[in-house]
């Protein structure tokens, strides 16, 4: 089990907060998640987002919501530097990925993606796809590279390949998916680390063990868990298109959960595996 005390991290201290990548470029360690978030409702979210001091947008092919995105962003009226935009090609290919980029930035209203990510290793031609992502990287319309849901074995299947790692690697992340063997090998390997679904996707809002940390810290049960991950040195990403939910998931960043209520998490999601 990894711990606070034997792993060093950088810890986000606020929305501007910024961790460097591998590759040099840098990207904020907070930001919004826009699954299973639709129509004008990401369009406002991702504007309201942006007008908070957010500045990390994720989303995927598989949202099918880009337009939206791109209109939220044109709105919000931040200029697009300051935004750092995911996203991850759905299903795999080296033809498809290039097409679908291209397709992407078409919608998004964008001239290139900031980090793009292969979304799922189970659905096949890995090897081929990246290599289409670096050359896609070469002509300046992808900024960084990352995969999302890869395993030690997928990772290890790119060096053996001879390609670049990944800076990131982003796989679903809270107390009850700890996934300590991946978590490791990223951090020994230069990979960020970006965790999704840091909310447990809703189903521990009514947990007695996190209710009854949340009255002693006076927060919320989803800031309780928002800070859990910040806590961990992941970028975090929660998702919200209610903007007082927006607003209330950043408040996570001047105050500290202590290593006692952190290991009593662990302890107890461990012995509780139901997901």
């Amino acid at each position: 089990m990894y711990s606070l005390r034997t792993v060093m991290v950088t810890i986000a201290k606020g929305l501007e907060s910024r961790i460097t990548l591998a590759d040099g470029n840098s990207m904020p360690m907070f930001g919004l998640g826009m699954f299973n978030t639709s129509g004008i409702e990401a369009e406002k979210a991702v504007e309201y987002a942006l007008s908070q001091g957010y500045r990390l947008i994720d989303t995927a092919e598989l949202h099918g919501i880009e337009e939206e995105i791109g209109r939220g962003i044109e709105k919000s009226g931040v200029n697009r530097k300051d935004i750092f935009v995911v996203n991850k090609l759905c299903e795999n290919g080296y033809d498809r990925c290039k097409q679908v980029l291209i397709e992407s930035l078409r919608k998004m209203k964008l001239n290139y993606i900031d980090l793009y990510c292969i979304h799922n290793p189970a659905n096949g031609n890995n090897v081929e796809t990246y290599k289409a992502m670096i050359e896609l990287q070469e002509h300046g319309i992808i900024k960084s590279l990352g995969v999302s849901n890869f395993g030690v074995h997928h990772l290890e299947a790119f060096k053996s390949a001879g390609l670049p790692t990944p800076v990131i690697n982003q796989i679903e992340l809270h107390p009850w998916q700890q996934k300590t063997e991946i978590v490791n090998y990223c951090r020994a390997n230069g990979i960020v680390l970006m965790g999704y679904s840091p909310l447990c996707k809703g189903r521990k809002f009514n947990n007695k063990l996190l209710i009854d940390i949340a009255e002693r810290y006076r927060r919320s049960v989803p800031q309780i868990l928002i800070r859990w991950s910040v806590q961990h040195g992941f970028v975090t990403i929660p998702k919200s298109s209610d903007q007082k939910h927006i607003e209330t998931n950043a408040d996570v960043f001047d105050w500290f959960l202590n290593e006692g209520d952190i290991e009593l998490m662990v302890r107890y999601s461990t012995s509780n595996k139901i997901y």
